[in-house]
């Protein structure tokens, strides 16, 4: 699909739809831990938001102060849990030039960006100096390089799904050089970290994936903060960033898991769906690869 050109006006809204299913097989019941509500950022307003439970069950959702992310917690009771959430989200992007943004240097960087230059769990950036700085260490500071790096990823990792799991971390993708969307995000950021670029780990939903790959699944992309704001990138190429539903933000994929489970509990492969709604008179668009940089968070 090649690169549109838009109305800097243009909106993009999406209708969300999550199902999921769990077997507690604990007598004592399960506990869950979720991180599938879209966050509210000033460019990500999340409307007509419904959640339905199989169980009755009391649930509290928190938001994270540092990174926005919203949490669902539960205790479930032994049998089936079945869970489904739904909303209406609408983004406005920020939308600039890539030619104008350059890399930022550590000491001029804002103390909330600061931890997204350290290495992590799954994105080892100090194991990764050497390689990063004889790849990218030469080019120009800015946009250009990440995408350099973006596209290094691209090249080295083939996208195969089932290869990876979760203990799988940027050095293993590296020499394996497979992997799904989760595994490229780690290697781009260790490859970024390892060079003082701050990036992290962010959540959505796949829109725009071919169905050659499977259903609908969450997706792991890319942040990095270059100029004033963290902007978007899809190591994986999978899908299209301007249809990226924020979820979570985190260091890595520890931060930001969609489900973590507490217990003795099997689960469904989850069931998305994401729907754009276009009108051209509400300046409502469909989601497009674009020229342009894009961002969507606080920082």
């Amino acid at each position: 699909m090649g690169r549109a050109a838009l109305d800097r006006h243009a909106k993009v809204r999406l209708q969300l739809h999550i199902d999921l299913r769990y077997l507690i097989d604990d007598p004592f019941g399960a506990d869950f831990i979720f991180n599938l509500h879209p966050a509210h950022t000033p460019r990500q307003t999340v409307r007509d938001e419904r959640l339905l439970l199989s169980q009755p069950l009391v649930t509290h959702l928190y938001t994270e102060p540092a990174s926005g992310n919203r949490f669902l917690r539960l205790h479930a009771e032994p049998g089936e849990l079945r869970l489904s959430y739904a909303a209406s989200v609408e983004l406005i992007h920020r939308r600039t030039p890539a030619d104008a943004l350059h890399e930022v240097p550590v000491r001029r960087l804002p103390d909330a960006v600061l931890p997204y230059l350290y290495p992590s769990r799954y994105c080892p950036s100090d194991q990764l100096m050497a390689l990063a700085r004889a790849e990218f260490g030469g080019l120009w500071q800015g946009y250009s390089r990440v995408l350099a790096i973006q596209h290094w990823v691209q090249r080295q990792v083939r996208f195969t799904p089932n290869t990876s799991n979760t203990s799988t971390s940027a050095l293993d993708t590296l020499v394996q050089r497979t992997g799904v969307c989760r595994d490229f995000a780690h290697l781009m950021i260790a490859l970024c970290r390892a060079l003082n670029i701050p990036a992290r780990f962010a959540t959505g939903t796949d829109f725009g994936a071919d169905p050659a790959l499977g259903p609908p699944d969450f997706h792991a992309y890319v942040e990095v903060y270059l100029g004033d704001a963290w902007y978007l990138f899809d190591p994986s190429g999978t899908a299209i960033p301007m249809g990226f539903v924020r979820i979570g933000t985190g260091r890595d994929a520890a931060d930001v898991a969609f489900a973590t489970l507490f217990g003795a509990v099997r689960s469904d492969a989850p069931i998305i769906r994401t729907h754009p709604v276009v009108d051209p008179a509400r300046d409502l668009v469909h989601p497009v690869h674009c020229s342009d940089a894009l961002s969507t968070a606080a920082l």
